[in-house]
């Protein structure tokens, strides 16, 4: 089943989904109807947009697995966003490709997931790498606004360590250290360390000695 609020593209799927050997038993406009469809028709696999007006893809995916857990549901989307791919984890998708792969991509991806397996384009890899870490972590959750590694240096400068006093304590080279700061800058919205500093400690997320 399809399930993408531009017609174009349902077309285009359709088409060439269709030469790949796969029977479409329907289309959905929006994720409501994705939702209703799915009961109705029961598809083995759906190939999900993300991004559709009312009930978004991820969400539709949710209630889609929730009464349905059989089938299998690969996202797609124009972006490759950390956030959006952690979402639709949670929510259950089975695959997530970009809308730029290839004919072949998809449907070797839907031959995956129909198999129980799971599919992840690779310019997502290393998104989900870093969320499946994140996820690990016995020490983060789902609001954790900085990683735990930008914790750990915004903790040290906190205390009064240098840029090459933090790169030593954590056995990390001072460009990395860098890096970190400049990512815990865009995250907090702060100009500096000290504004980064009394932003965390505001916010709970490292404390003063």
């Amino acid at each position: 089943m399809l399930a993408d609020d531009h017609r174009m593209l349902r077309e285009g799927l359709r088409r060439s989904m269709t030469d790949q050997g796969f029977d479409i038993v329907g289309e959905a406009r929006d994720g409501d109807e994705a939702i209703r469809l799915a009961e109705e028709l029961h598809p083995e696999v759906i190939l999900m947009d993300v991004t559709m007006p009312e009930v978004d893809g991820v969400e539709a995916t949710r209630q889609i697995k929730i009464a349905f857990p059989e089938i299998a549901i690969v996202m797609l989307t124009m972006h490759a966003d950390q956030e959006v791919l952690a979402a639709a984890v949670r929510a259950g998708a089975s695959g997530y490709l970009v809308k730029d792969c290839s004919t072949d991509e998809i449907a070797n991806a839907i031959r995956t997931v129909v198999r129980g397996e799971t599919v992840l384009s690779p310019q997502l890899a290393a998104s989900m790498l870093e969320e499946v870490r994140r996820l690990d972590d016995p020490g983060s959750d789902e609001e954790r606004i900085i990683t735990k590694r930008e914790e750990e240096v915004l903790q040290l400068i906190a205390d009064g360590c240098s840029t090459p006093e933090v790169a030593e304590r954590l056995f990390i080279s001072q460009k990395t250290v860098k890096n970190h700061l400049a990512s815990i800058y865009q995250k907090l919205d702060a100009r500096d360390r000290t504004q980064a500093v009394l932003q965390a400690v505001r916010m709970g997320i490292i404390h003063l000695e």
